[in-house]
């Protein structure tokens, strides 16, 4: 299957990413003809989060700081709770997602992904779900919460957890297929 042959997607992660978070979506974008790029704050590699331990390892491609959001055609933001909790501490890690944002760019946010959402400030308006457990920053941000398995608001995709995978997977290559979206969030 080649329907997102010559879309690149950036998949930002930095140790103790929910390892079927990256992997999953990484494997269907891939499926899909995509190109996935690992983006991280170092070079080398970072280290999963599973079943509460430390898992697999994943090559990282390019480091944050020497990309940009112009290169690429999607983002897509694991969870696990230490992956954004570390992510949103960097101020180069924030613009990178403030960037796709600015640029009508399909986003991806899984679990508690979404805390890079809420600290780029890019969800006022928006109906949204994640991690129960970070509900209440995601409503302070100025999101309206739902718990449903996958929510699709003008390009952004985000989901619960590991067991909404294939719903989010699947959202996640029709809006990389559809592009950028028309603004109305500012």
């Amino acid at each position: 299957m080649n329907e997102l042959k010559g879309k690149k997607v950036a998949i930002l992660a930095t140790d103790g990413y929910e390892d079927s978070e990256l992997r999953a979506p990484k494997e269907a974008l891939e499926t899909a003809g995509a190109h996935a790029v690992v983006v991280s704050l170092v070079s080398g590699e970072i280290r999963g989060w599973k079943d509460k331990d430390w898992h697999h390892s994943t090559p990282v491609d390019v480091v944050v700081k020497e990309t940009s959001a112009n290169d690429y055609d999607a983002l897509v933001l694991p969870g696990g709770v230490i992956n954004p909790d570390l992510l949103r501490r960097d101020a180069d890690a924030v613009r990178f997602v403030k960037d796709f944002f600015a640029q009508k760019k399909p986003v991806a946010a899984i679990c508690h992904g979404p805390w890079m959402l809420v600290e780029a400030d890019v969800l006022k308006g928006r109906k949204v779900t994640s991690f129960k457990s970070i509900r209440k920053d995601v409503e302070n941000a100025g999101a309206q919460w739902v718990d449903e398995e996958v929510v699709v608001d003008e390009g952004l995709v985000t989901s619960r957890s590991p067991k909404d995978l294939p719903a989010f997977t699947n959202k996640l290559i029709e809006e990389v297929r559809e592009g950028k979206h028309a603004e109305q969030h500012v």
